[in-house]
């Protein structure tokens, strides 16, 4: 142990340092940024976020759908093996106390979980909340590494493709109603590239591996997707020329059509049976009036590999909808698909329950309107005040705060500033610069008259209303607005 006399004096501040830091006291650094992948939310993105979130639900709810909420983490062994190449960005947790856990890697394997542990046969639900991969964020596209989801789902044996039709009905009603531009929804079904990677000669035991790579086709040419295949997953060059000839095609109804012709894809059954709902699935759009909206896409492929039948996503379209703003290129805002085998991988028995579903991909199009928002120099209120309670003179706090309850208790949201004697002035231009439409004021000729002033902040116009009609002449002013 070094004698005390020969401590240097930067040691001996450090040493005093830490013996004058109170018991338990933490040494926390300067925070300047979060998390690499997440963000916060300031209010006025809050505002806009639950807009989007408060439309979307909406719609669910006008569909029928009930509300439903699962943990944040599940058991990780619940998690694995469900999403095949894409397992490897799940968040694992620490073990600490004998279980291991992972963070939900999205909404639909909670919500099988939840069916095969309630067995629960039916069940038409909506859930909205966030998830976690652990994949490279590019925040200007509105990929993060936590982030919100907002799922629909149809839990149960029907007729065909009814439920289906329903799921991409809703996702044309929510991305028209938001806005966002011209979009187009591919759909394709598992069993159909199934079918065309057998009649092409691909062995069974690469079928996921090779389903992975085609479903790189938004991001990649073909000519690097093929090099992909028979590069890095061993698929013999003219395998994978034959793949390519299937891929690329895309169309309506009539592609359908063309591929029940097709010499070989018409001698395989599993493909039959995609292209017979396909063509069922586009006769009730085209009742649904939304034919128009979709596209038979045989290189769509949703790489995750719990999909068993129809699969489809929903892309924006790069002609902005306004002319003075830029395209965005955030991928797909919506995707979602069958899933008729994962219920049972839950049930002790292996009793399966049908499902299909949709996802809303809420963080892309947020990236969007707030695009648009910066274009336009949208001005957003963070609140949702309708009243402030003021005075032009000092000693009134008490008059403020019994006239505040008067209003709170009626149902109205109302503010006031937490000083006793405020500034008539600077009450007023916190009105103006918080888009508060109204305010009351109350003062000694007001409290003598037995009446309180009510000010039009946009106008600045003032009546004398009395206290006992101050509710009602309120409330009448709100509904005309």
């Amino acid at each position: 142990m070094p004698q005390l006399g020969l401590l240097h004096g930067r040691a001996w501040a450090v040493l005093f340092g830490q013996l004058r830091r109170p018991p338990g006291a933490v040494c926390i650094r300067a925070v300047h940024s979060h998390s690499q992948g997440t963000r916060d939310l300031s209010p006025q993105q809050m505002v806009v976020r639950e807009k989007i979130l408060d439309m979307v639900v909406s719609c669910f709810k006008r569909h029928g759908a009930k509300g439903l909420d699962t943990p944040a983490f599940e058991l990780k062994e619940m998690l694995t093996e469900k999403y095949g190449e894409d397992s490897g960005l799940i968040y694992d947790l620490k073990d600490q106390g004998g279980e291991l856990l992972s963070l939900r890697y999205d909404l639909t394997v909670p919500f099988a979980r939840y069916l095969a542990m309630n067995k629960v046969k039916k069940m038409k639900r909506y859930h909205v909340g966030k998830v976690w991969r652990r994949e490279s964020p590019t925040i200007v596209q509105g990929r993060y590494r936590e982030f919100c989801q907002c799922d629909f789902d149809i839990a149960g044996q029907f007729d065909p493709m009814i439920p289906d039709a329903e799921c991409l009905k809703i996702m044309c009603e929510i991305l028209s109603g938001l806005q966002l531009g011209d979009f187009l929804i591919k759909v394709n079904d598992r069993r159909i590239l199934d079918g065309i990677f057998a009649v092409c000669g691909v062995p069974e035991s690469k079928f996921h591996a090779i389903c992975s790579s085609v479903d790189k086709l938004d991001k990649m040419s073909w000519k690097g997707v093929r090099h992909e295949m028979v590069a890095k997953k061993g698929l013999a060059a003219e395998v994978a020329d034959r793949i390519g000839d299937y891929v690329q095609c895309q169309g309506g109804v009539s592609l359908v059509k063309q591929m029940f012709q097709d010499p070989r894809l018409s001698q395989n059954k599993q493909a039959l049976e995609g292209l017979g709902d396909l063509k069922l699935l586009f006769e009730y759009l085209t009742l649904f009036g939304i034919a128009e909206k979709i596209s038979f896409d045989l290189s769509l492929a949703r790489g995750l590999d719990y999909y068993t039948g129809v699969i489809y996503e929903a892309v924006l379209l790069q002609t902005p909808a306004h002319a003075e703003e830029e395209p965005l290129n955030v991928g797909s805002v919506a995707a979602g698909g069958r899933y008729d085998g994962l219920v049972g991988m839950f049930d002790p028995k292996g009793h399966n329950v049908p499902c299909v579903g949709l996802s809303i991909g809420v963080e892309r199009i947020f990236s969007i309107v707030e695009q648009r928002m910066k274009t336009f120099g949208e001005k957003i209120r963070t609140t949702e005040t309708q009243v402030f309670v003021a005075t032009p003179q000092k000693n009134f706090l008490q008059e403020r705060l019994k006239l505040i309850a008067e209003l709170w208790d009626a149902g109205i949201k109302a503010e006031l500033m937490y000083k006793n004697n405020p500034k008539l002035l600077t009450q007023l231009h916190y009105c103006e610069n918080m888009g508060i439409p109204l305010v009351v004021i109350i003062g000694e000729q007001e409290l003598a008259e037995g009446v309180i002033k009510l000010r039009s902040v946009a106008s600045r116009e003032e009546v004398a209303i009395t206290r006992e009609n101050l509710v009602a002449e309120i409330q009448k002013r709100l509904s005309e607005s």
